[in-house]
This record gives C-alpha cells, sequence and structure tokens, in this order.
C-alpha cells in the first residue's frame, strides 16, 4: 500500500471496455509527511476522493480486487485518510 494526494480528476470519455466507468483520479504518491514521492499518477476510484485528500492506494494485482471484476487497472484508491499518527505525534490530521 502506498499514500497518495489527489490533484485533480483525468476525464476519459473513450475508453477500452475492460476498463470499468470509475472515476479517474490523478495522484502523488508522498510520505507520510506529505513530500512527494512520485507525481501524476492515475488511479481508479470507487471511493468519491476529492482533491487534496490523502488517500491509501494499492497497486498491481491488488487493484484490480477493488471490483467484482478483474478489469485492466493498476493503481486503485481504497481509503480516504483521516489521520497518520506516527511515535505518539499525529502527523496528518483530515
Amino acid at each position: 500500500m502506498e499514500l497518495g494526494r489527489v490533484r485533480g480528476q483525468v476525464v476519459s470519455t473513450v475508453r477500452d471496455p475492460g476498463v470499468p466507468p470509475v472515476t479517474l483520479l490523478l495522484v502523488d504518491l508522498i510520505t507520510a509527511d506529505g513530500e512527494v514521492v512520485r507525481s501524476g499518477q492515475v488511479a481508479a476510484d470507487t471511493l468519491g476522493a476529492g482533491e487534496g485528500e490523502m488517500v491509501l492506494l494499492v497497486r498491481g494485482s491488488s487493484a484490480r480486487f477493488t471490483m467484482n471484476e478483474r478489469p485492466p487497472l493498476d493503481l486503485s484508491v481504497i481509503a480516504i485518510i483521516d489521520q497518520i499518527s506516527a511515535q505518539g505525534e499525529t502527523v496528518y490530521n483530515k
């Protein structure tokens, strides 16, 4: 699993038939402190995450298990994060 921050949406009206009609988000992979590790990733979202929110992502075959069928997805949002704490300190609070 990886942490990400939603930067925006990716709109695609023409898709391969195997790609489900879910929202596609533009996300940056980040550290728990919010530093960008890798920018510009596209993730499928079934939860309704919004711009600026921190999310939990899964990659590879795990990304496909978030849906009933096994679509050609490589990155999916599996949670919208409310809080992160480490070593007794709150690192992130929504």
